[in-house]
C-alpha cells in the first residue's frame, strides 16, 4: 500500500480556515507588524468591553424543549404543541422527518407523527440548528457578509462531528452536538470588529495576528454561551478552549478540540484548498486513537460529500 503524503499540521490548517472565511490571501509574512500588535491590543480592549446583552436571544421555545425532552414521560402530542409554537420550526420538522435519511413506508400526516418519527435525539438538534442558523449567519460589514455562511457551514460539520467523537468518548452526543454548534459564536464578532477596527495598511495578516484575533474570538464565545445559560459541561469545555494551548482534561472539552479542526479540513477540501487524499493523521490532536479520527473524518465524508454520479 503506497505511504499518503502527511496533511498540513494544525496550525497551518487553523490559519488556512481563517483566511478561508474572512476571504483572505496566504500571508506575506510569519512575524507580525507593529501595527498588527497595536491593533491586536486594541482588539483586545474592545473584546473585554464587550456587552454581551447586545448579543441575539435564544429564543425561549429553544431551552423549553430542550428541557421537555430529557422527561422519558413527555408525549408526542405534548411535544408537538411546543414545537407548534414557533411556525419556521414545525417546516423544518416536518422538512427533516421526509428526508430520505427518516423516510416511512407512510407519508407524514402530521406534525405529531414526524415527532415520533424522529426521536428525541433527533429533534434536539433540529431545533438546535434552526435556533442557531439565524445567529451563526449574522452578519455586518465586508468581511462579515463572506464569512456568515461560512462559519454556519463550519458549525454544522463541527457538531456532526463532535457528536461522533461524543459517542466514542464517553460524553453525552447532543451535549458535544452542542458545544461543536456554538464553538465559533465569538468569530463573527471578531470579523465585525476587524472590519471596523483594521485598516486596510495591514494587508492580508500574519499568522500570528489572525492567530490571536481567533483567540480573542474563543473568550466571546465563552461569554455568549455563558449569556444563553448553555449546559454546564459545554461552558466548561469552552473554557478549556480559552485556556489553549493547555490541552483539555474534560471528555467534552477533548471531543471539542477534535471536532473543530476535523470540521475545518471537511470544509477546506470541499471547497478545493486541501487535499483529501493526505493523511491527516499528524494534523489531528491525540485526544482519540487514529482509528476513531479517521472514522469520523469518513462519517463527515458521507454525510456532507455525497457521493459523484
Amino acid at each position: 500500500m503506497p505511504v499518503r503524503e502527511a496533511g498540513p499540521p494544525l496550525a497551518d490548517v487553523e490559519d488556512r480556515f481563517h483566511r478561508f472565511v474572512l476571504g483572505l490571501p496566504a500571508a506575506a509574512t510569519d512575524t507580525a507588524s507593529t501595527a498588527e500588535q497595536a491593533t491586536l491590543r486594541r482588539l483586545e480592549a474592545i473584546g473585554e468591553r464587550f456587552n454581551v446583552s447586545g448579543l441575539p436571544r435564544l429564543p425561549s421555545v429553544l431551552p423549553q424543549l430542550l428541557r421537555a425532552l430529557r422527561n422519558d414521560n413527555l408525549a408526542g402530542s405534548q411535544l408537538a404543541a411546543m414545537i407548534g409554537r414557533d411556525p419556521v420550526l414545525v417546516g423544518e420538522v416536518m422538512r427533516v422527518a421526509g428526508s430520505a435519511h427518516f423516510r416511512s413506508a407512510q407519508p407524514i400526516h402530521s406534525l405529531q407523527h414526524a415527532v415520533v418519527l424522529l426521536g428525541r435525539d433527533a429533534l434536539r438538534q433540529v431545533a438546535t440548528l434552526h435556533v442557531m442558523k439565524p445567529i451563526l449567519q449574522a452578519s455586518a460589514g465586508m468581511r462579515g457578509h463572506m464569512a456568515g455562511p461560512w462559519l454556519w457551514e463550519h458549525a454544522e460539520r463541527c457538531a456532526h462531528a463532535a457528536a461522533f467523537l461524543g459517542r466514542h468518548g464517553g460524553c453525552d452526543p447532543f451535549e458535544a452536538f452542542l458545544a461543536g454548534m456554538v464553538c465559533h459564536t465569538g468569530t463573527g464578532a471578531i470579523v465585525r470588529l476587524l472590519d471596523q477596527e483594521a485598516p486596510p495598511s495591514l494587508g492580508p495578516f500574519s499568522p500570528p495576528f489572525l492567530a490571536g484575533c481567533m483567540r480573542i474570538g474563543a473568550r466571546l464565545s465563552l461569554r455568549a454561551v455563558r449569556h444563553w445559560d448553555m449546559p454546564a459541561n459545554v461552558i466548561g469545555a469552552l473554557v478549556e478552549r480559552v485556556d489553549a494551548p493547555q490541552a483539555p482534561a474534560s471528555s467534552l472539552g477533548k471531543v471539542l478540540a477534535c471536532a473543530d479542526p476535523l470540521a475545518m479540513v471537511q470544509l477546506l477540501v470541499e471547497r478545493g484548498l486541501l487535499d483529501a487524499e493526505l493523511d491527516y493523521s499528524g494534523t489531528w490532536p491525540s485526544s482519540f486513537p487514529e482509528p476513531v479520527m479517521r472514522r469520523g473524518q469518513m462519517d463527515l465524508r458521507r454525510q456532507f460529500m455525497p457521493a459523484q454520479d
